[in-house]
């Protein structure tokens, strides 16, 4: 099997970029609204080392890449929140909650812009950058590459932690908003929500109802380009 490392390089840096700034946020948030359970645990840290999940950092990515997948998917180790210590529990948890995937919307921002700087200097449209290889422009092809992988992989995540279903950010949101009878009710799912997403995800019921969001969002965020 042949693994072209720099392919695989440019995949896996802005994923681990994407995952640790995410938790890395949650935890920003919490502490500015009274919890410092995330510093004192040394999660409040961009060190990746300190957010690494076995599996959802290092396997699952690598699976998706040997195996061709068009994309890749991960997450780290979640930052422990101590909501009782938050000031406004209810309401704060809805805004740590909607760190994470706000960072992520955020980073996608950031490589659009960088990818439009990229595409005005070497006269490309910022679309060419999904299937360019990237030596193909000495310096500017791999972070081109990479910051529309970056795109990709932020939009991605931020659109799949934001489905209303708990314990995914989404969820805890939703949680925090809806009417007591009614958030009871949701966060009563919690225990099964990973296995009512993998269920999605294998049925392609998961892939038929991200996959629009994810183009219209990657398609606004062309005027940053």
């Amino acid at each position: 099997m042949n693994i072209d490392v720099a392919s695989a390089v440019l995949w896996v840096f802005p994923l681990l970029v994407a995952v640790v700034f995410h938790e890395w946020a949650h935890g920003f948030v919490a502490y500015r609204l009274g919890d410092d359970t995330a510093q004192r645990l040394g999660r409040l840290t961009i060190n990746p080392l300190a957010h690494i999940d076995p599996i959802g950092t290092l396997l699952m990515p690598a699976l998706l890449f040997i195996s061709g997948a068009p994309f890749l998917f991960g997450y780290a180790k979640p930052v422990p929140i101590g909501w009782q210590n938050l000031r406004n529990p209810v309401r704060d948890m809805v805004y740590v909650a909607a760190a994470g995937p706000g960072m992520n919307l955020l980073l996608a921002i950031a490589s659009a812009i960088l990818l439009g700087l990229i595409s005005r200097g070497t006269g490309a449209d910022p679309f060419f950058w999904q299937g360019v290889e990237p030596g193909s422009f000495a310096v500017a092809g791999p972070v081109a590459v990479m910051a529309w992988r970056s795109v990709m992989i932020n939009v991605v995540l931020a659109v799949f932690n934001l489905l209303p279903i708990p314990p995914l950010d989404g969820g805890r949101v939703a949680v925090g908003l809806l009417p007591n009878a009614l958030a009871y009710r949701l966060a009563s799912l919690e225990p099964y929500g990973f296995m009512i997403v993998f269920l999605l995800l294998m049925s392609g019921v998961l892939g038929l109802v991200l996959s629009p969001i994810v183009r219209t969002v990657v398609g606004l965020l062309r005027a940053f380009m």
